[in-house]
């Protein structure tokens, strides 16, 4: 673990940055069961732990960089921080043995086959148990209106912009038995801080859902509140307060480089509405109900 008089600077807090935004102690959990291979780059499993819950669990020898466990830790939680739907995240223990016995429990890469390496990886609650709901990752414009939290998509943009997510916004949508509406959740922030690469290369379509559609409720700045406000006064406190939390084996235990990534994205709260208006101007047009003051 990070020694906090170690990564964090000499700062000065104020009373009131202290009393908001304030982390919970990390949550670690056992895996004790694998239960099927999940799509995307990083290849996640899905494996229920001690806790009774469902995770994604992303691995530290995985395809896109030991790094993404990173990024998804501190993307996961500062939206969570922030009050967006965000899964729970939290430090999954894989045990050797697990690995050794779980046939499917391999790094596919350039045609071979390679264990994924045990110990303490990157998990994501399942937005919704496997036996109580169902989980979609896209939705058809005709059902756009079916869901319940669609304003959250603009405080999602103002997360993705603070934190230069290089891949578009990935949402999951689950409802339970025959209900019609479906809660939208914000899922896999791996490629936050422009992927391994930890740095901040802002282009004005990083970062955003593929579709307009969610957005046509953004009329105004007051759109986006609280989140936007919450980010622009995050404390920087807190910002070292999760990092704390992250497991060295996932940055190499390179403090420096952490170091400075978080220096910088406590740089950039004061940007994020310049890079939001940067999006809004592009010949997209995500915004067409806009309505200047």
């Amino acid at each position: 673990m990070i020694a906090m008089s170690r990564l964090e600077p000499e700062l000065v807090h104020s009373g009131s940055e202290r009393s908001v935004c304030r982390p919970e102690s990390r949550l670690t959990v056992q895996a004790v069961q694998h239960v099927r291979r999940m799509r995307g780059g990083a290849q996640s499993h899905l494996m229920r732990c001690d806790d009774g819950y469902y995770y994604v669990v992303k691995f530290q020898n995985n395809p896109q960089h030991t790094r993404i466990l990173v990024n998804d830790w501190l993307g996961t939680r500062l939206g969570e921080l922030i009050g967006l739907p965000v899964p729970r995240a939290a430090v999954v223990d894989v045990d050797p043995g697990l690995v050794e016995h779980a046939p499917d429990l391999r790094v596919e890469l350039g045609g071979q086959t390679t264990l994924f390496t045990p110990g303490l990886s990157f998990g994501s609650r399942y937005v919704i148990s496997p036996t109580e709901g169902r989980v979609f990752d896209y939705l058809p414009e005709s059902m756009i209106a079916n869901i319940r939290n669609l304003r959250d998509f603009a405080g999602a943009l103002a997360l993705d912009k603070w934190t230069c997510n290089a891949a578009g916004r990935q949402v999951a949508f689950w409802n339970k038995g025959r209900e019609r509406k479906f809660t939208a959740v914000f899922i896999d922030q791996g490629c936050c801080f422009n992927a391994s690469e930890w740095n901040f290369a802002d282009a004005p379509l990083r970062g955003v859902f593929r579709r307009n559609d969610v957005y046509a409720n953004v009329t105004r700045w007051e759109s986006f509140e609280p989140w936007l406000s919450r980010i622009e006064q995050f404390p920087e406190s807190s910002v070292w307060a999760l990092a704390e939390e992250i497991p060295s084996q996932w940055y190499n235990a390179d403090i420096e480089a952490l170091k400075n990534l978080l220096t910088k994205l406590i740089e950039r709260r004061s940007r994020v509405r310049e890079l939001i208006v940067s999006f809004k101007k592009c010949s997209r047009n995500p915004f067409p109900n806009w309505r200047e003051a």
